[in-house]
C-alpha cells in the first residue's frame, strides 16, 4: 500500500533541503518518469532497394572540380543521422559543435580561397618621400641605372629598413627607407665603390655584417657595410658573375653563378690566395661545377675545340639555397625552364693527391620544362628565382622569358600547373627581378618593357592543387623598365632604369583618396592601376 501524499518523505523534508522545484504529485506507482525513446537516432537498416539518406552536401567554394571527385569523397563530405544525433545529444556549445565539423580535412580543403588582393591594391608611393636617386660618379651623366638591390635580414624582420642598391657603375648605395614626411630630408646614406664595372647582384650575409657583389669584372667582392672596406676578392669565373647566394647556415659559405655556365662554391675561411691586380689577395673557389646546365654528365672544365668554334655556354641566371634542404643548391639557366639541384655535402676524399676534386653530384632536375607547354616553339630561360616561405614554403618561384611566373615543388623540382601572369607583364631582358614578401603571401615581379610597372600576386594558396587564376595588381610609378625589386616588412623597393628607387607601402586611406580624386592626387602619389 502506497503512503499518502501528506506523509511522503519528500513532502516532509522539502522545506529543509536545497530542492528548488516543488514535488509533483505522484499519479502512478513509479517515482521516476519513463526515459524517452531514442529510436529515431538509431542507424537505419540498408535494404537493396533503398539507400541510406544523407545530409545535404556542404558548400565547397570551388566549382572547377569534376563530378568524379565528388563521388569518391562522399563518405568524407556527408554525415548520416547517427553522427548528427550524437552531436545533438552531447552537451557541447555551438562553437564546439562547429569546430568538430571543421576538423575533417576533406571539408576544410573545399572552403573558398581567401585572397589578399585588396591589400595589394592599397599599395601607394609618395612622389617626394619615397623616391631615392642613384647619382652618377661620372661627369657626363647625372643618374645611373640601378641593377640590383637587397634589403637586410633585419629589415625583413621589421627592423631598420636598410636597402643596398648596386648600380651600373659599380657603386653601392645603402639607403634608409624608413617612412617619413614629404618635407623631411633624406636620411644619410652610405656609399661604397667595390667595383669599377656593373654590379648584377648584391646580397647581405646572414648576420648583415657583410655585403657580396657580383660584377662584370669577373669577380665577387665582400665588403663591410659600416666601414666600406673590401675584405675578400673572389676570382674563379671566366666571364661576368651573374648571381650569388649566401649559405643560410654558415656566414662564410656562398655560391656564385656566371655567364661562363659554371657554379663556384666559396669558403671565406680557406682557399688558395693569389695576388690581385691591386693590393688585395684573391681567393680561389673550393669547388667549381663547369657546364652546370649542359647536357653532358661530366661537369669538368671544357677543352677548346680545334678548328671549330665552341658553342656559347648556358648562363647560370640564379642560384639559391632551399630552406627545406640546407645541404643542396638549386640553379637555373638561360637555356630552358628546367631547374637543377646539387648535393653540397662533403664529397669523399680522393685516395691519391693527384686525383681531381670531386664535383657535387646532381640530386634532382625538372623532368618537364614549363616554358614550352603553352604554345611556345622553343624553350625559354629562367630569369630570376625566389624561395617561398610561410604559406608558400616548399615552392620555388621563377620568372621565365615567356613572361610567366612558374612555381616548382621541392624537392622534386617538378613544375606546377598554375602560373602567374599579367597582360602587361613583359620579361624582355635578363634583368627582371622576382621577390617573395617576408610573410610568404605576396610575390612581386618586375618586367614591363618601357612602361615602368611592377606586378604583385597573391601566392598564399599557390600550394593548393587546384589552380585559381588571378589577374594580379599592377603598380605604375616609374618612367623606364623596372629591374631589381625586393621586400621588407610592409615595404617594397623597385629599381628602374631611369636612375630612381621607389618605395611602395600599403595605405588604404591614401589609396581611397587617390581613386576618388585622381587629378589632385597624381602630383603627390602613385598607386595601382
Amino acid at each position: 500500500m502506497l503512503p499518502s501524499p501528506s506523509s511522503s518523505p519528500r513532502v516532509v523534508l522539502a522545506p529543509r533541503t536545497n530542492t528548488l522545484k516543488t514535488p509533483q504529485p505522484i499519479t502512478s506507482g513509479h517515482y521516476l518518469p519513463t526515459p524517452p525513446s531514442y529510436n529515431k537516432y538509431k542507424r537505419r537498416h540498408v535494404t537493396e532497394d533503398k539507400k541510406p539518406q544523407k545530409r545535404p552536401k556542404l558548400d565547397r567554394g570551388d566549382s572547377s572540380e569534376s563530378e568524379e571527385s565528388d563521388v569518391e569523397s562522399d563518405e568524407d563530405v556527408f554525415m548520416d543521422d547517427v553522427t548528427v544525433g550524437h552531436l545533438r545529444t552531447q552537451r557541447t556549445s555551438p562553437f564546439q559543435r562547429h569546430s568538430r565539423l571543421l576538423i575533417n580535412p576533406a571539408v576544410t580543403s573545399r572552403r573558398p580561397f581567401a585572397f589578399t588582393l585588396p591589400i595589394l591594391q592599397s599599395f601607394v608611393s609618395s612622389n617626394k618621400a619615397d623616391i631615392f636617386k642613384c647619382q652618377s660618379i661620372g661627369d657626363d651623366t647625372y643618374l645611373t641605372p640601378p641593377y640590383a638591390c637587397s634589403y637586410s635580414h633585419n629589415a625583413r624582420a621589421g627592423g631598420v629598413p636598410l636597402l643596398a642598391v648596386a648600380t651600373e657603375q659599380g657603386t653601392v648605395h645603402i639607403l634608409n627607407t624608413s617612412k617619413r614626411n614629404d618635407w623631411d630630408p633624406e636620411p644619410p646614406r652610405t656609399t661604397i665603390q667595390p667595383h669599377n664595372n656593373a654590379v648584377f647582384d648584391i646580397k647581405w650575409n646572414t648576420d648583415d655584417s657583410s655585403l657580396a657583389t657580383c660584377s662584370g669584372d669577373q669577380s665577387t667582392r665582400i665588403s663591410c657595410p659600416k666601414t666600406g672596406q673590401i675584405t675578400h676578392v673572389l676570382r674563379g669565373h671566366t666571364s661576368t658573375v651573374k648571381c650569388m647566394a649566401w649559405d643560410p647556415s654558415n656566414a662564410s659559405l656562398l655560391a656564385t653563378g656566371g655567364r661562363d655556365g659554371a657554379i663556384c662554391l666559396w669558403d671565406l675561411r680557406v682557399g688558395e690566395q693569389s695576388r690581385d691586380s691591386g693590393d688585395l689577395a684573391a681567393v680561389s673557389p673550393v669547388t667549381t661545377i663547369h657546364g652546370a646546365h649542359e647536357d653532358t654528365t661530366v661537369k669538368s672544365k671544357p677543352k677548346p675545340r680545334k678548328g671549330k668554334q665552341s658553342p656559347a655556354p648556358r648562363t647560370i641566371t640564379n642560384v639559391l639555397y632551399p630552406e627545406s634542404q640546407p645541404f643542396s643548391l638549386v640553379s637555373s639557366s638561360s637555356f630552358d625552364g628546367t631547374l637543377r639541384s646539387w648535393d653540397l655535402r662533403q664529397p669523399s676524399t680522393p685516395k691519391k693527391k693527384s686525383s681531381k676534386i670531386q664535383v657535387p653530384p646532381e640530386l634532382q632536375a625538372s623532368f618537364l620544362d614549363p616554358t614550352s607547354l603553352r604554345g611556345s616553339r622553343r624553350p625559354r630561360g629562367i630569369i630570376s628565382l625566389a624561395n617561398g616561405t610561410g604559406p608558400s614554403a616548399g615552392l620555388i618561384f621563377g620568372i621565365g622569358a615567356d613572361s610567366r611566373v612558374h612555381a616548382y615543388d621541392l624537392p622534386t623540382l617538378a613544375p606546377r600547373r598554375n602560373t602567374f601572369s599579367h597582360e602587361n607583364l613583359q620579361a624582355n631582358s635578363f634583368y627582371v627581378g622576382l621577390s617573395v614578401s617576408p610573410c610568404g603571401r605576396w610575390l612581386a615581379c618586375a618586367g614591363s618593357g618601357n612602361l615602368g610597372n611592377t606586378f604583385l600576386f597573391d601566392v598564399e594558396n599557390a600550394c593548393r592543387s587546384a589552380s585559381v587564376a588571378q589577374r594580379g595588381v599592377e603598380l605604375k610609378g616609374q618612367l623606364a623598365e623596372v629591374g631589381a625589386i625586393d621586400w621588407a616588412e610592409n615595404a617594397l623597393a623597385t629599381c628602374s632604369d631611369d636612375g630612381t628607387v621607389r618605395i611602395w607601402r600599403p595605405d588604404l586611406e591614401t589609396h581611397i583618396k587617390c581613386r576618388e580624386q585622381p587629378e589632385e592626387s597624381k602630383w603627390d602619389w602613385s598607386w595601382s592601376a
